[in-house]
């Protein structure tokens, strides 16, 4: 490996430091930490604006959100699902007491293949969790369609796809919600965090939500439900409250990385480039190759570049229904489509601060091998 400083699949972005530092500084005055203070308040007000949703709840973590979103709306039975997705979303599933059914992916956009959808259906299927995938937005019209058709409930994981609109649309406001993380990693981050939103408000819900991320507790002597502890603190909000004024830069900068890639890359046989749908507006949260009949497979692609300091992910790799905790209940070879893009893509770095020139040295590497 080279003495270069090596180079990670991301970088969180933050703000100016003086800008968390003035806010932090109003949070020492109020000792006001956490348990929905004023940064929280107004970061949700904000938030609900940007995504331009109906109704919106905070959480600690993306994951606490789907699955206290899960657990409120009262599921039972089986929920169709993607196996091509981080862990979080099945295992919000199972910690429901919930059977996932794996339905298949398209390999134009990693989504949900909708032409399987409805042949998972049984008279147990209560709900259907797509995965909006590197920030390519699934059908929602066919996936809407068929769960109309059949009365289920669709909740949507929206982790990679912060910011963005669907025919002016904002992607929080399909299905009946759609879950957001706001990772590090992420486009947007908070450092931790998640939310829940809704196209049109839905109050009830939203009580739901926040009973639950509240321990249950509606009052100071009243705790109606066995709930569990997903607030959002403060210097989270805060930190949102920043980047969210710089969240528009930090996609152009993407952008601009993601532009080059496609440059150094297009018309190479065997290399497969991300296509993008006129009618989204991106966020460019991740930059995925798939190498299929290219004269060297992913991994071997992986360990050049990790040799010069370069971390790509396999990503997502190994499926969810390949897990060791899974293994012995599903088949991956049930979703060919899911295992074969599980080992052939891989996501190079792309964050708003890489040098363009850093990009130029990572298609080098995968070009001459």
């Amino acid at each position: 490996m080279s003495d270069r400083e090596i180079i990670n699949v991301t970088r969180a972005s933050l703000p100016p430091l003086s800008e968390y530092e003035a806010m932090l500084k109003d949070i020492w005055d109020t000792a006001w930490l956490t348990n929905m203070g004023k940064y929280h308040e107004e970061l949700k007000k904000k938030l609900r604006e940007y995504l331009s949703v109906g109704s919106i709840e905070l959480f600690v973590n993306g994951h606490s959100a789907l699955e206290l979103l899960l657990q409120a709306l009262d599921l039972h039975g089986e929920v169709i699902t993607t196996p091509f997705s981080f862990a979080s979303t099945t295992h919000a599933i199972v910690r429901n007491g919930l059977t996932p059914v794996f339905c298949d992916i398209n390999t134009e956009d990693y989504t949900l293949d909708v032409s399987q959808l409805e042949d998972l259906i049984t008279e147990k299927t209560t709900a259907i969790v797509p995965v909006h995938v590197y920030g390519n937005i699934c059908d929602v019209e066919k996936i809407q369609e068929i769960a109309d058709r059949h009365h289920l409930r669709v909740i949507y994981d929206a982790a990679h796809t912060f910011g963005e609109r669907y025919k002016g649309e904002g992607v929080g406001s399909f299905g009946d919600a759609s879950m957001f993380s706001f990772h590090a990693t992420k486009v947007f981050n908070t450092i931790e965090g998640g939310a829940v939103t809704t196209g049109k408000e839905n109050k009830e819900l939203m009580a739901k939500l926040y009973e639950l991320k509240n321990f249950g507790i509606l009052g100071q002597e009243e705790v109606a439900s066995v709930g569990a502890n997903g607030k959002m603190n403060e210097f989270c909000a805060a930190m949102g409250l920043c980047n969210l004024k710089h969240v528009g830069e930090y996609i152009e900068k993407r952008k601009a990385v993601h532009n080059r890639y496609m440059e150094n890359l297009s018309g190479v046989a065997g290399v497969i480039l991300p296509e993008h749908r006129p009618e989204i507006e991106y966020n460019y949260a991740y930059f995925p190759v798939r190498f299929h009949n290219y004269r060297m497979n992913r991994d071997e692609i992986f360990e050049n570049l990790k040799q010069d300091g370069i971390n790509a992910r396999k990503y997502f790799y190994p499926c969810i229904n390949a897990y060791a905790c899974y293994r012995n209940q599903y088949d991956v070879h049930d979703t060919p489509n899911a295992l074969m893009c599980s080992e052939e893509i891989l996501t190079l770095p792309i964050y708003p601060e890489l040098p363009l020139s850093d990009v130029d040295r990572i298609c080098n590497i995968i070009l001459r091998g």
